[in-house]
């Protein structure tokens, strides 16, 4: 696939035909930057002076989107980790070759020969990849199972998740980010607990006993069999509560540790399973008891729906453009997950890592980036094996402006200082009461040692400009201060005289207190 031209390019090649004909100087030799330019130059070299980035890795590049001008560049051929950054090129991907309107549909099939209310086979529950399902959606399906008659499933309920293959895992995870929410397993077939969509996990709650040392009840969202608690938590009489939630590797066994006072406020935390489209299965299966729906047999995973199959209910998600709405703004890894795995069927028809990461690789590199320079190695960013350069994802930037999708795309990052979560997003916190409020839309980016931002900005003269913020390697807890600094600065950017040539960082709140190694969004409960 060929590469587009787009406005920096365009450009560039509009300024070396001129100088061909008049004679005037090129890219190379073009006039000396404005002095708004070189204030603006200097104010992000003294952010990126910070000690905090005493020997780590700085990239910044910023592009006037309708001239293709660089304003500002440093380090933009680096490959550096860009984190959840990484989403970027996923989200823009799908949107291109999934389209705006798809959407993820969940089946109920039957088969065997129906007589009465008595089904002589099998019910079949067959997976679309719908990270949005939620219990409720799943008693509604066995709620219609129940208005078609069935009363009785001789056969077994027989959970289908073919639609993707059965890599579980995204490559390169690290074994102890497992039993986290941010890295769920990825299946066809799996249910979310919460309207953040957190697909692959349940909510486990811990309230305190009647008594000092009685145990704490647990329960669960939504009500499920498929965990296994292993309760050695305590109710004391008074103190801090301090309860651990901890899935054990390789099963479905959460331990709970710590205690928790007499009349204290019950305390949550989110977990992944182990095998999502067994806790679907399960799922289903209790709400087809609840209405009235008995299988006799038992539950089997992993195997296809015959051809021919009766359906009986179906369930169809809500659209990709609505998705990328709690995927972008809450940095939703197993939306970026099942995304990557969507785009290998439907080009390919191999749901599995590779196929997607190829299909998205093609779309990329017509959109402008050079794929010979970059390295993606999931749709999330989880994976530290990811290497992108801040000038590719400036190029994509730019280059999705003229996209059809483009305005569901923008509105879906993160806004920064608007409290929405489903606004402000990541971004809900920071930059507030700054000029880049309400004005930067991008993506954020955390990993221990390496934190990103990019997206784009409107200057104080009206220009929207593209930029990536790159940072790796630092010591520091956190590096997002100077990100916002720079922001702000591209937010009050103008070439308009001013009698002063200050080029002191300029003020913005410190970004609040976050993991240093995890995005905002991935603490539960809610931290941004």
């Amino acid at each position: 696939m060929h590469r587009r031209l787009f406005p920096r390019t365009l450009a560039l090649v509009a300024l070396v035909a001129a100088a061909a004909i008049a004679g005037a100087p090129t890219a190379a030799t073009a006039e000396s930057p404005t002095p708004a330019a070189t204030r603006l130059n200097a104010t992000i070299d003294a952010i990126l002076a910070d000690p905090r980035l005493d020997g780590a890795q700085a990239a910044v590049v910023v592009v006037d989107t309708a001239s293709g001008q660089t304003v500002y560049h440093r380090n933009g051929d680096r490959r550096l980790i860009p984190a959840s950054n990484t989403k970027l090129l996923t989200s823009a991907a799908a949107l291109e070759l999934l389209g705006p309107d798809h959407r993820f549909r969940t089946d109920v099939l039957t088969t065997g020969a129906r007589r009465g209310g008595v089904l002589s086979g099998n019910l079949h529950l067959r997976g679309g990849g719908d990270p949005t399902l939620l219990a409720g959606d799943y008693d509604a399906l066995a709620a219609r199972v129940a208005a078609a008659g069935i009363r009785v499933v001789t056969g077994n309920l027989v959970a289908d998740d073919t639609r993707y293959d059965s890599t579980r895992l995204g490559p390169d995870w690290a074994w102890d980010d497992q039993p986290w929410y941010y890295a769920a397993q990825v299946s066809a077939l799996t249910v979310a607990p919460d309207t953040d969509y957190d697909a692959g996990t349940v909510i486990v709650t811990a309230a305190p006993g009647a008594t000092a040392g009685a145990r704490p009840v647990i329960t669960t969202t939504p009500a499920t069999g498929y965990l296994r608690i292993d309760n050695r938590a305590e109710t004391v009489a008074a103190g801090r509560t301090s309860i651990s939630f901890e899935r054990e590797h390789g099963n479905n066994t959460v331990v709970v540790t710590g205690q928790i006072a007499v009349g204290n406020t019950p305390t949550s935390d989110w977990v992944t399973v182990w095998e999502p489209t067994g806790y679907a299965a399960d799922v289903f299966r209790t709400a087809l008891r609840k209405h009235g729906v008995r299988v006799l047999g038992r539950t089997v995973l992993d195997q296809a729906t015959p051809a021919g199959a009766a359906e009986v209910a179906r369930h169809d998600s809500m659209t990709l453009a609505e998705l990328m709405v709690p995927f972008l703004k809450l940095s939703n890894n197993g939306h970026a997950e099942v995304l990557t795995k969507e785009i290998g069927r439907v080009t390919s028809g191999s749901g599995t890592w590779s196929a997607g990461l190829a299909a998205i690789g093609g779309y990329v590199a017509g959109a402008g980036m050079d794929t010979g320079t970059l390295r993606q190695r999931d749709g999330s960013g989880l994976s530290r094996r990811n290497l992108i350069p801040a000038a590719e994802f400036v190029d994509l930037l730019a280059a999705a402006r003229a996209e059809p999708w483009f305005d569901a795309w923008y509105a879906a990052l993160p806004i920064a200082g608007d409290p929405d979560r489903f606004v402000g997003g990541t971004l809900r916190s920071r930059m507030r009461g700054t000029p880049a409020a309400g004005n930067v839309h991008a993506k954020t980016g955390s990993l221990t040692g390496v934190s990103g931002l990019s997206g784009y900005v409107t200057d104080a003269d009206g220009r929207v400009l593209a930029f990536s913020i790159l940072l790796n390697n630092y010591l520091a807890s956190s590096v997002k201060g100077l990100e916002d600094q720079i922001a702000v600065a591209l937010a009050s950017y103008t070439e308009q005289t001013r009698a002063s040539a200050r080029v002191a960082p300029p003020a913005a709140p410190e970004a609040p207190p976050a993991p240093e190694d995890r995005e905002c969004s991935w603490m539960k409960p809610i931290a941004c």
